[in-house]
C-alpha cells in the first residue's frame, strides 16, 4: 500500500474565519470575524500631561469622563473585540463612524489610515513569531485618534505598547509634552519596531534553512520553502497597504496632524520602505533555495547515475567474454586446454582492474 505524505498544517495566520459578511448586508454592519482571546473586554486609560500621569482600569466608559474632560492627553487601550455590546458602549461614548466599527471588528481587514470629520483612524497588523515552534503570531490592531485622546483596540491583552508605556511612566520630555498625534505615532512606531524583529528572525530561518539544504537535502526542505513564502507573502501584504496609507497621509493636510510631528511619521514610511526591501530581497532567496535544493537533488541523482553506469561499463567486456566460453559448440579450441579457466578468469581480472584505473585517470570514479 501507497504511504501517504503528512503535508504541513496551514499557518493560523492564513485560515480564513467562517463568520465574515455575508453578500448583500448593509455598511457598518457590525459582525466580529476573527477568535474570541480573552473573556472579558478589556479597558486600561492611562491619562497624562508633562507633569502627571495616571494609570486606570475601568469597568465602565463612563468612567472616562473626568479624564476626557481635562486639559490633559488621554489613551484608552482595549483589549479583546468579542464583546460587541461593550464594544458599542465605547463606541458610541465617543461617537465613532459605523465603517469605523465594522472595521474595528473585522480582523481581516487590510492595513489602512482613513481620516474622518472628527477622527483619524488606522488599521495595522502586529506580528511576531514564536520562538519555540516559528510560526508568524497576528494581531490586528486598530487605532482612533481624536483632537484630546487616542483609542486602541487589539484582540488579546498581549503587551505590544510596553515600551510606550516605559517612555510614559519615565516621563518621556516629547511623548509627555506633544499632542495625541504623537502617541499615535509611537504606537504605529513599535508595531513597525515588531516588524523589524520578525525581519531578523526571518533572515536566521532562511540560513537554517541553507545549512540543512548543503548538508541534507530530505524531502520535507520543499514545503518548509514554501512556509517560508507564505509567510513573506503575507507579511508583505500587511506591510506594503501601510507604506502606501502613510505616503498619502504625508502629502495631504490634516487638522490632526501637527505638521511639526509628520517628520516622525515620516520615519515611519522609511522604516515601512526598508521592510519591503528586505522582504523581495528574503523572496528571492527562498527562489533560489528552492532551486539550490533542486540542483542538490539533481546531483544527487547524477552522483548514483554515474556509479551504476560505471558498473554496467565494467561488466560490458566481462559479459561479453562469458557469452563467447558460454556458447556450446563442438569446434571450440580453448575448450579442451588445460589452462583455458584460469586464463579467462585472469583476462577478466585484468580487464576489470584496466578500466578503473582509467575512470579514476579521467575523475571519473
Amino acid at each position: 500500500m501507497k504511504k501517504i505524505k503528512k503535508r504541513l498544517p496551514i499557518p493560523s495566520f492564513l485560515r480564513q474565519n467562517q463568520s465574515s459578511k455575508k453578500p448583500g448586508q448593509a455598511p457598518g454592519t457590525l459582525l466580529f470575524t476573527g477568535e474570541k482571546r480573552l473573556e472579558n473586554v478589556l479597558m486600561h486609560l492611562y491619562d497624562y500631561d508633562v507633569e502627571h500621569l495616571s494609570e486606570h482600569d475601568l469597568s465602565e466608559i463612563d468612567d472616562s469622563k473626568p479624564y476626557l474632560d481635562s486639559p490633559s492627553k488621554t489613551w484608552i487601550n482595549v483589549c479583546g473585540l468579542h464583546d460587541i455590546e461593550k464594544l458599542k458602549e465605547i463606541w458610541d461614548y465617543f461617537n465613532l463612524h459605523p465603517l469605523i466599527q465594522e472595521d474595528i471588528l473585522n480582523t481581516q481587514q487590510r492595513p489602512k489610515i482613513e481620516e474622518y470629520a472628527d477622527h483619524m483612524f488606522f488599521v495595522l497588523r502586529m506580528m511576531s513569531i514564536a520562538d519555540d515552534t516559528g510560526e508568524l503570531k497576528v494581531e490586528q490592531v486598530s487605532i482612533v485618534l481624536s483632537p484630546n485622546s487616542v483609542l486602541s483596540f487589539q484582540e488579546d491583552d498581549f503587551p505590544i505598547y510596553e515600551p510606550v508605556l516605559h517612555r510614559l511612566r519615565n516621563a518621556a520630555p516629547r511623548l509627555r509634552k506633544q499632542g495625541p498625534d504623537y502617541l499615535a505615532y509611537a504606537l504605529i512606531d513599535t508595531i513597525v519596531d515588531h516588524y523589524l524583529k520578525v525581519m531578523e528572525k526571518i533572515g536566521n530561518e532562511i540560513e537554517e534553512l541553507e545549512d540543512e539544504i548543503l548538508q541534507k537535502s530530505d524531502e520535507s526542505v520543499p514545503e518548509k520553502i514554501h512556509a517560508l513564502r507564505r509567510k513573506l507573502i503575507f507579511f508583505r501584504r500587511s506591510v506594503w497597504p501601510l507604506r502606501d496609507s502613510l505616503n498619502s497621509l504625508l502629502r495631504e493636510e490634516s487638522h490632526l496632524i501637527h505638521e511639526e510631528n509628520k517628520i516622525f511619521f515620516r520615519d515611519v514610511y522609511d522604516h515601512l520602505v526598508q521592510i519591503i526591501d528586505g522582504i523581495e530581497n528574503y523572496r528571492d532567496m527562498a527562489m533560489g533555495m528552492l532551486d539550490m535544493y533542486m540542483s542538490q537533488v539533481s546531483n544527487k541523482m547524477n552522483e548514483v547515475m554515474k556509479v551504476l553506469t560505471i558498473i554496467a561499463t565494467i561488466f560490458i567486456p566481462l559479459t561479453f567474454i562469458a557469452g563467447i566460453y558460454g556458447m556450446n559448440f563442438e569446434h571450440m579450441p580453448e575448450l579442451g586446454w588445460k589452462w583455458a579457466y584460469p586464463t579467462v578468469w585472469g583476462i577478466m581480472i585484468v580487464a576489470t582492474i584496466g578500466m578503473v584505473f582509467y575512470f579514476r585517470k579521467k575523475d571519473w570514479l
